[in-house]
């Protein structure tokens, strides 16, 4: 028998060096987690070779984790009040250390996608409970501040991940980049239970709707494996795929029958009522998907065609957050008296302008040009997620907090799933055609492959190596015009997405401040 939710306590906000210190611990482990979905992304051609499979196999080590992650994550609001917070998030933290040794001790890719698939799961209710903890532990007033705190680890560690994974990976070895999880992991467990282990939340017993896990993890895993072998197996020409994608379509409409109908679903969908939430919560989603998908298109296409090293991909994709931690506290302590709205359509018009300059980049181009557009997309950083944060729990009862951060951070990680693979299957599409478009031209009557040819023969090179290297050049320029189209598409979304933020309704006072004051 489910008991009845007893009454909300609400803690006093934490008080000097405490908070300074829970503000630390807290971002630290969320910090983990974040470099852990990205860290990977640089170092798979380094960890497919030294475990004998293909780089598209290599890809599943990135995505085992992002489906059993996007699976945990919903699961947030419902282990929430069956354990409380403060249990809830040390369990993810003290098993996410756990997983990590395990994940840099896989001996072949299938334990090492199956300890992938383990960490992505108990890493689920950290980052919600991280963000719930914070504003607990911070006056209403503050309420901002706390975002800003929280977001710029979110910021900076997809970012630091390539850089830190190109480096150990090319001087030390790949299990450091799950090995390095564990000394964070210990201070900030530490920290937490030291501080906030008087400050757990009321629990009762819910009964678990087990119906509704199955079909969530059904539809998710269902649609996540479409997308990561649909580009290996060509797409809906494949029945497995038809297969996937019937089963995703199909699971899901009966997850959201089942859960709009049980008593205690295992996610609330109810959220889905609010305005601000729904707005708030796709905006995110999808900026969050375009964004996550041009940050692995780019060291992509740098390392397999412009002929850079992990180290240097990382370089260019590491100063991104140097305007991002500059400006963030400027956002967060700004956002209770500016409307929040204006601050996301600002981000969503740097970040279009960042993936237009990208878009006129060509294969001349030098560390200097590419890296400015990375410098500026800082800026757009900086007032994507405060502002979006703010919008989506506006107006929450603390009580479900936990259940819409969940269900928000769900929606914004499954969309990066999706990004990425839509992204690189488009990228390989793109290639393709200009590749038959621009070998159309070179012929006898071309003057300039005439000469190109002749020159290389000159050479001494045979007329199959001749062949060779004008396919390599071809090859060069066609994935670098497929680059430049998605880079294009992605900035007209993003100027597409602004009408989505005006349809959340603005909020009288900080809107998180709102949420973490808990109005009741």
């Amino acid at each position: 028998m489910a008991t009845a939710a007893p009454a909300y306590i609400a803690h006093a906000p934490l008080e000097g060096s405490a908070r300074v210190w829970g503000t630390i611990a807290l971002s630290a482990a969320t910090f983990m987690n974040v470099l852990d979905s990205s860290i990977a992304n640089v170092s798979l051609p380094a960890i497919s070779g030294d475990l004998g499979v293909s780089t598209t196999q290599g890809t599943w080590v990135i995505t085992s984790f992002a489906v059993a992650n996007a699976i945990a994550v919903p699961l947030t609001g419902f282990m929430t009040q069956r354990f409380g917070q403060v249990r809830l998030f040390m369990a993810s933290v003290i098993l996410f250390m756990v997983a990590s040794l395990l994940c840099g001790l896989a001996p072949n890719m299938t334990t090492l996608i199956l300890f992938r698939a383990l960490q992505g799961f108990v890493a689920g209710p950290m980052i919600p409970l991280s963000q719930t903890l914070l504003l607990s532990s911070y006056p209403k007033a503050k309420a901002g501040l706390a975002m800003a705190m929280w977001s710029m680890t979110t910021l900076v560690a997809p970012v630091m991940g390539p850089l830190l994974g190109g480096w150990i990976t090319d001087n030390i070895s790949w299990p450091w980049i799950f090995y390095i999880n564990i000394p964070v992991g210990i201070v900030a467990a530490a920290i937490t239970w030291a501080l906030y282990r008087k400050r757990e939340s009321t629990t009762h017993k819910v009964p678990i709707d087990a119906i509704g896990l199955a079909l969530l993890v059904l539809w998710v895993g269902s649609m996540q494996l479409m997308l990561d072998k649909g580009k290996e197996l060509d797409w809906f020409h494949s029945p497995q795929i038809i297969t996937m994608a019937v089963i995703a379509v199909v699971g899901f409409a009966f997850f959201l029958i089942w859960e709009l109908t049980d008593k205690h679903p295992v996610v609330d969908l109810s959220l889905f009522k609010r305005r601000n939430f729904w707005s708030g919560a796709v905006a995110t989603a999808v900026a969050y998907g375009l964004f996550f998908g041009n940050v692995v298109l780019l060291p992509l296409w740098l390392q397999q065609w412009m002929g850079y090293t992990a180290t240097q991909a990382g370089m260019i994709m590491a100063p991104v957050g140097m305007l991002a931690i500059f400006f963030s506290p400027v956002v967060g302590l700004t956002v209770a008296k500016i409307d929040p709205r204006r601050y996301a359509t600002f981000s969503f018009l740097v970040f279009a302008l960042v993936l237009w300059m990208r878009s006129n980049f060509n294969t001349q181009a030098d560390f200097v040009t590419i890296i400015i557009p990375t410098i500026i997309q800082g800026i757009a950083m900086a007032f994507f997620f405060i502002p979006l944060v703010t919008i989506t729990l506006s107006g929450l009862t603390p009580d479900r907090i936990p259940a819409a951060s969940g269900l928000s951070n769900f929606l914004r990680i499954t969309a990066g799933a999706m990004g990425t693979s839509i992204t690189t299957t488009l990228w390989e599409n793109r290639a393709a055609l200009h590749h038959s478009q621009l070998a159309e031209t070179v012929n006898q009557g071309n003057n300039a492959a005439t000469s190109a040819m002749a020159g290389l023969a000159s050479n001494g090179f045979s007329t199959e190596q001749v062949l060779g290297q004008l396919n390599r050049i071809v090859d060069q320029q066609a994935f670098m015009l497929a680059t430049n189209d998605i880079f294009y598409a992605s900035a007209i979304l993003f100027l597409l997405l602004i009408p989505l933020v005006w349809l959340a309704r603005p909020q009288k006072g900080g809107a998180g401040g709102d949420a973490a004051a808990g109005a009741h």
